[in-house]
């Protein structure tokens, strides 16, 4: 007579991860080191990192350091401990200094995101990342996961991870099951806040002689915040190589520049230049704006628009979502990809407990993982709000 119970095996599962961005590859990282067999399945068929500067506080280079990345991270990094804000007229309103490193034991660094995304890439085994893979649907039962791909090809898995990002495809699939099932709270199909929107890029690198800042073994960041004629606040941070990281902030609403194509995916290059160029004459400690951008590669240019929302759902049955994909906060307090390593770190370990590998023991783990970030999440919320206001304006 069969068994009544659904199967189960010894093995650790077998982890299919939704896209290969920094919470992605850092998850497949966590599972390499752990023995826990993954792929990675990216929608794109390349990489192209969006993003100048970026920060990571200490509550996670912990890991690095247990993973032996921490030399090679700050091989491209320098310490963030201190930053100047000033009026559009470079008055300068408030300094803020960090904690000291020997007070909580590693000190808040600032780089290029390339680079951090390169560091990662590199250390997932060749054949782990797959290209060109977009989820078309998936279907779970009590033995496994099934996910279909746009490309007529599928795979099966015990447990889909969704780390694709503040429109993850597998959060809106999930999404729509559970709407159909009755199963979804209303709130979960509203719509984002949009409230700002970013154009940002890195310079190429340049001549310490006539940026003088580029030598000090700290980073230098200044915020520029527009009076109430000016609904910008830019900003510049130098990172190693010579270069200087820049970012204009405009509110949505108060430019017809900023709202063109607001929570599109793309900005072609004529449109950032559109944008350049109304800006050019900000001034910053390096001379204008407009100096900073005539020596940034058009290709180095990105706009990003800055949304937020904490979803309620983050799993059911065989699936989770990590990262911006659960979780979208406003980039005022730097603190979303920290929060996306948090998330694969505290999910790698629950997945490492799962033994055996039954549909039960799956689903307690996911849910698990949820009830210990959420309410970390979730207090984060309030402060991103505020520092958003200060910054950017409201």
């Amino acid at each position: 007579m069969s068994s009544p119970l659904p199967s189960r095996t010894e093995g650790p599962p077998h982890v299919l991860i939704s896209g290969a961005g920094l919470a992605g590859l850092f998850l497949g990282i966590l599972l390499e080191k752990a023995g826990i067999p993954y792929d990675i399945y990216e929608r794109a068929s390349e990489i192209k990192p969006i993003g100048a500067v970026m920060c990571l506080a200490p509550n996670i280079l912990a890991a690095f350091e247990q993973l032996g990345l921490y030399e090679e991270l700050m091989s491209f990094s320098k310490d963030a401990i201190h930053s100047t804000y000033y009026t559009n007229q470079l008055q300068v309103i408030a300094r803020n200094d960090t904690p000291d490193s020997d007070a909580i034991g590693y000190d808040r660094i600032l780089f290029a995101r390339p680079e951090l995304y390169d560091l990662l890439f590199k250390q997932i085994p060749p054949g782990k990342v797959h290209f060109s893979k977009k989820i078309v649907s998936f279907e779970q039962d009590q033995e496994g996961v099934t996910v279909a791909f746009g490309d007529d090809t599928a795979v099966r898995g015990d447990i889909l991870v969704g780390a694709d990002g503040a429109h993850s495809g597998v959060r809106q699939h999930l999404y729509h099951e559970l709407d159909k099932q009755g199963l979804l709270h209303k709130s979960e199909t509203e719509a984002m806040s949009v409230g700002y929107v970013s154009l940002l890029g890195t310079t190429e690198a340049l001549d310490p002689a006539k940026y003088p800042a580029l030598l000090k073994k700290d980073c230098v960041t200044s915020f520029i915040i527009g009076d109430k004629n000016t609904p910008y606040t830019w900003a510049t941070s130098t990172v190693p190589g010579n270069k200087i990281c820049w970012n204009v902030i405009i509110q949505l609403g108060l430019s017809s520049l900023a709202d063109e194509d607001v929570g599109s995916a793309d900005w072609v290059t004529q449109d950032n230049k559109k944008m350049m160029e109304s800006i050019r004459q900000f001034k910053t400690a390096y001379g204008t704006m407009g100096e900073l951008f005539d020596v940034t590669q058009a290709d180095r240019v990105s706009k990003v628009f800055f949304e937020d929302k904490l979803f309620q759902t983050w799993n059911h049955g065989r699936i989770v979502l990590i990262g911006d994909a659960a979780h979208k906060l406003l980039p005022s307090t730097g603190a979303g990809a920290v929060n996306a390593m948090q998330d694969a770190v505290l999910l790698s370990n629950h997945i490492y407990d799962i033994l055996p590998t039954s549909h039960k023991n799956i689903e307690a783990a996911l849910n698990e993982y949820k009830e210990e970030r959420f309410d970390a999440i979730k207090d984060q919320y309030p402060q991103s709000y505020i520092s958003a206001q200060l910054l950017y304006g409201h």
